[in-house]
């Protein structure tokens, strides 16, 4: 998949038929807040922290986006999409001279430090007296150099020439042309010596950075692709932060909610940073109680963070602790506790609250993982808990390393198996997608996943021919035991061409019948 996703258009791979699964994955992270310039609503694919600042600028004092970027990195993260919302934001407005009127141009991505200009010239253009040729680039705030350019050759100032500039820069990354439009040809830029097409036309009207995010900013809408939604243009992502909006702002509760509800459907983890008003641990489990925050797809902290030899100032740890889960995925596999060897926070962070063995108790019942001094001089996430909890129905879940790897799983699977839900269904084809699955499930199990081999999978893909049914489909079930949970899981995955249903086995047989 390209860096950055085209609106209107998601482009699915399927795996090759009866391709062997990948068991380590690497794990992707998705942020989603507010930057200084970048595309709004449009997942870009970042591998570094100088990949988010030549795409969205440098550290901002009114976002914790970039610090929060930075963080993952740091703490062993690789890949990570990022997600610029913006509320009322303007791009810059670019007027070129039309014999009394004017080509107007509109930057498409907003902000202040968004600089984009402008040229024109009429070479190659003979006697064709509406056409034009039109030059944009992007030019870096900091060090003035291109970092973008397009070139629109023979276009019209004349909107019902097939040729019309504003038709043509729909294609555009940098700028649009707005009404009204201009009654004659922009004319040549020149420089001050006249020589024509020597110089550029920068903005008339700079752009501005709008104002804090709302959670509905947060959000967006599912119709429109934006906010998190915007996310619906990648296929798959399994870690989600929502960095606070704004400094001394916390991420509201609606928008923390949404994400939830979001990352369930998307088999997701959603890390939530505890509120700036909590400081102790008392406060903090009475808090996350108050707030509702109970689902297994969460995962939840306490304290925050200072910095050593430094202010006072609390700040979170979301992208920290989300670059440390991509890290532990990567050396020990999901289905390890956070707290080993290696994986420690940088030295210079240190906890804003000083946690006690009982406090620690308190915290992990709550739902909520430690942050508290660890050998070396480097705290620790301590705990593994989601925030599963008083709910029998998430009482397995309740576990970090158990929900992560049967999120993984499923993930995987339903992926790896999607080339068999266009495969006419048969017997044969159920055969060879067990065979798939079960080689994978192997596989983890090598590799310390399960608690034992005794796993079941099975597959059934004649969904097609039942009569209540009418989507070509397959169903596979998976019975395991995690290596962190004390009974085995039951799931059943119901592929379609349209996306994969996860369901409970409640009358799966049991392993005891397959020993």
């Amino acid at each position: 998949m390209s860096d950055a996703v085209d609106h209107g258009i998601t482009v699915t791979e399927i795996a090759a038929m009866d391709q062997p699964i990948d068991v380590s994955p690497e794990t992707t992270a998705a942020f989603v807040g507010r930057a200084l310039r970048g595309p709004v609503n449009t997942p870009v694919l970042v591998k570094s922290f100088g990949d988010y600042r030549r795409r969205f600028g440098d550290i901002w004092s009114r976002s914790s986006l970039g610090p929060a970027v930075r963080q993952f990195f740091d703490h062993g993260g690789l890949q990570l999409y990022v997600v610029r919302v913006a509320n009322n934001a303007r791009g810059s407005m670019i007027c070129l001279p039309a014999s009394g009127s004017a080509l107007v141009l509109r930057a498409v991505e907003p902000g202040s430090t968004e600089f984009i200009r402008a040229a024109v010239d009429y070479d190659g253009i003979d006697d064709e007296e509406d056409l034009f040729n039109l030059t944009l680039q992007r030019v870096n705030p900091g060090t003035g150099l291109v970092e973008d350019q397009e070139l629109f050759r023979r276009v019209s100032y004349l909107e019902e020439n097939e040729r019309f500039a504003g038709d043509a820069l729909l294609t555009s990354s940098l700028a649009r042309v707005e009404n009204p439009y201009p009654s004659h040809r922009p004319e040549p830029t020149m420089d001050a010596g006249g020589r024509i097409g020597s110089t550029y036309v920068s903005h008339v009207q700079a752009g501005t950075d709008g104002t804090e995010l709302s959670d509905y900013d947060l959000v967006g809408s599912r119709k429109h692709r934006s906010g998190l939604f915007a996310l619906e243009q990648v296929e798959n992502f399994d870690i989600l932060y929502l960095p606070p909006p704004g400094k001394g702002i916390d991420t509201g509760p609606a928008a923390i909610l949404a994400a939830e509800l979001y990352c369930r459907e998307r088999r997701a983890m959603l890390v939530v940073d505890p509120r700036t008003e909590w400081t102790s641990a008392e406060e903090a489990v009475r808090g996350v109680r108050d707030l509702g925050y109970a689902s297994p797809n969460m995962l939840g902290y306490f304290p925050r963070l200072l910095k050593r030899r430094s202010d006072d100032i609390a700040r979170p740890a979301g992208g920290a602790i989300a670059g440390l889960l991509c890290k532990q995925d990567r050396t020990y596999g999901p289905w390890q506790d956070l707290d080993q060897q290696g994986m420690g926070l940088h030295r210079h962070l240190l906890p804003a609250v000083e946690i006690d063995s009982e406090d620690a108790r308190l915290l992990n019942r709550a739902g909520l993982n430690v942050i508290a001094d660890g050998p070396a001089r480097r705290c620790r996430v301590s705990g593994s808990v989601t925030m599963g909890r008083g709910s029998e129905g998430h009482r397995k879940f309740a576990r970090l390393p158990v929900r992560r790897t049967c999120l993984r799983i499923i993930s995987t699977v339903s992926t790896a198996a999607r080339w068999a839900v266009f495969e006419p269904g048969d017997k044969n084809l159920a055969r060879r997608v067990r065979a798939q699955v079960l080689t994978y499930f192997y596989c983890l199990n090598e590799l310390g996943a399960f608690a034992n081999d005794r796993f079941i999978v099975e597959c059934d893909a004649g969904v097609s021919k039942c009569s209540e049914n009418k989507e070509h489909g397959i169903t596979i079930l998976l019975v395991f035991q995690p290596a962190a949970c004390d009974e085995p899981i039951s799931l059943t995955l119901h592929l379609t061409a349209t996306g994969c249903r996860v369901g409970s086995a409640a009358f799966s047989p049991s392993v005891e019948d397959y020993s």
